[in-house]
């Protein structure tokens, strides 16, 4: 009865903590993704959540078993997902990249299986996802993401809620993935525009010629050329969008704390 006693308040204490990281775990970038098996994220969680007891014990914790633990078990749920997410909004930029810039050099017709998503996707695609996890881990976003996790807790206690304000900024702040994506894929974009639109001209001058195999080839290598200019500032790119990111919760954890 004593070793009952003392486990119960231990497991009701690890329990909120454990349903916002894996909330996040499943929507957080790289750690998110299908290559990691659902177990080994959850023994993370498990983990972490017994790491941060320090910080989450204390407050006025609900009954897990009750009506009030039910909704407190969705909060935790809808602040780490959304914390997760913001952080993936960086990694949707490269990845879109990767997509537009195979689809005007005309790398999306020959596409392969994703095993890191569990999607088809083609290779320009894959590759930019891998640099984008080399990137993460080379600015220790893994200790950035728990970073925010434990700032989380201070800004939005278990049974505090989250305030509205957290979702209608993640979701208002979606416009610049799209953005961001375009502005990176523009030189690709204009330079393939610029090689169809002189070979148009040729096709006028010369229709005895076949302009598609030629022209088909040419816009993949002039393609290529300006992927191997623009690989080398996705880097910056991807720590400054990061950056943006960070600062935006931030602000929303500042406004948690005046309120």
């Amino acid at each position: 009865m004593e070793l009952v006693s003392f486990l119960l308040p231990l497991l009701g204490a690890l329990w909120w903590p454990f349903a916002r990281i894996m909330a996040m775990m499943v929507t957080a970038p790289v750690l998110g993704e299908g290559a990691v098996p659902m177990p080994v994220k959850a023994l993370l969680s498990v983990v972490l959540a017994f790491l941060m007891l320090p910080i989450t014990k204390g407050g006025a914790m609900p009954d897990p078993f009750s009506l009030a633990g039910v909704v407190a078990m969705f909060e935790q749920a809808i602040i780490g997902g959304v914390i997760g997410l913001a952080l993936q909004f960086a990694m949707a930029v490269i990845t879109m990249l990767g997509f537009l810039a195979s689809s005007q050099i005309g790398f999306s017709m020959a596409q392969m299986n994703d095993p890191v998503n569990g999607a088809v996707s083609d290779v320009v695609s894959s590759l930019m996802s891998l640099v984008a996890m080399l990137v993460f881990f080379a600015i220790d976003g893994h200790l950035i993401l728990m970073t925010v996790l434990g700032q989380s807790f201070k800004a939005w206690p278990v049974g505090a809620g989250y305030g509205p304000m957290l979702l209608e900024t993640v979701a208002l702040n979606l416009g610049w993935v799209f953005a961001a994506a375009i502005l990176l894929a523009l030189p690709i974009v204009f330079s393939t525009m610029v090689v169809q639109i002189g070979f148009g001209f040729l096709n006028r001058v010369a229709p005895s010629l076949n302009l598609f195999s030629l022209g088909f080839s040419l816009v993949t290598i002039f393609g290529l050329l300006m992927l191997v200019q623009l690989v080398r500032f996705i880097p910056d790119h991807y720590v400054a969008m990061t950056n943006q990111v960070l600062e935006m919760l931030t602000q929303q954890m500042r406004m948690s704390h005046v309120r």
